[in-house]
C-alpha cells in the first residue's frame, strides 16, 4: 500500500523524502518495485481476460452464476467468488432487460372516440381536414412564412 503511493507519487516528490515520511526503507521500496507479480496476480490478469471475452461473447448478459459455469465450460479453472471479485473489480454489470409493462388499457366500458378521417390522410383540399389548425406565420429578416403552405409570403 505504502510503496505503490510511493510509485505513483514518485514524478512530483523525491523517493527518499517519501520513504523517510512514511517509515519505509528505501532498499524496500526498490526491491518492492523491481520484483515480479506473485502468481496469484499474474493468475488474475489471466482471468481478467478469460472473464472479459465471456461478458462480451454472452452480450453482457450474464451474471456471476451463469459467467462462472460458462467460463468452466470452456476449462477455466476458476470458483464463483474469484469470479465475483474480478467482475466488482473490472465494474461489469449485467445488461438486464426492463420487463413489459402494459400502458394501454383496452378493457374498459368507456365509449370510443369516432374515427373521422376513417384512415383517408391524404388531404385533397387546403384545411379540409385541419379545419382547427390555423397557419402559422414566422417573420425572419423581411420575410413572412407560412409553414402551412411552406412558402414566403
Amino acid at each position: 500500500m505504502r510503496y505503490g503511493m510511493i510509485d505513483t507519487l514518485r514524478q512530483q516528490y523525491p523517493v527518499a523524502l517519501m520513504c523517510r515520511v512514511l517509515d519505509v526503507s528505501e532498499s524496500g521500496f526498490h526491491a518492492w518495485n523491481t520484483r515480479p507479480p506473485c502468481e496469484r496476480e499474474q493468475k488474475n490478469a489471466r482471468l481478467v481476460i478469460e472473464i472479459l471475452t465471456a461478458h462480451q461473447r454472452t452480450r453482457e448478459t450474464y451474471g456471476v452464476k451463469r459467467l462462472h459455469s460458462e467460463l468452466v465450460d470452456q476449462g477455466v479453472q476458476i470458483t464463483a467468488y474469484r469470479v465475483r471479485a474480478l467482475r466488482k473489480k473490472l465494474n461489469l454489470r449485467c445488461k438486464q432487460k426492463r420487463k413489459f409493462k402494459v400502458t394501454t388499457d383496452s378493457k374498459h366500458h368507456l365509449p370510443f372516440a369516432p374515427n373521422i378521417l376513417k384512415r383517408e390522410f391524404a388531404v385533397s383540399a387546403l384545411a379540409k381536414r385541419g379545419s382547427a389548425i390555423s397557419p402559422i406565420f414566422l417573420q425572419t429578416k423581411d420575410w413572412l412564412y407560412s409553414f402551412w403552405h411552406k412558402r414566403a409570403i
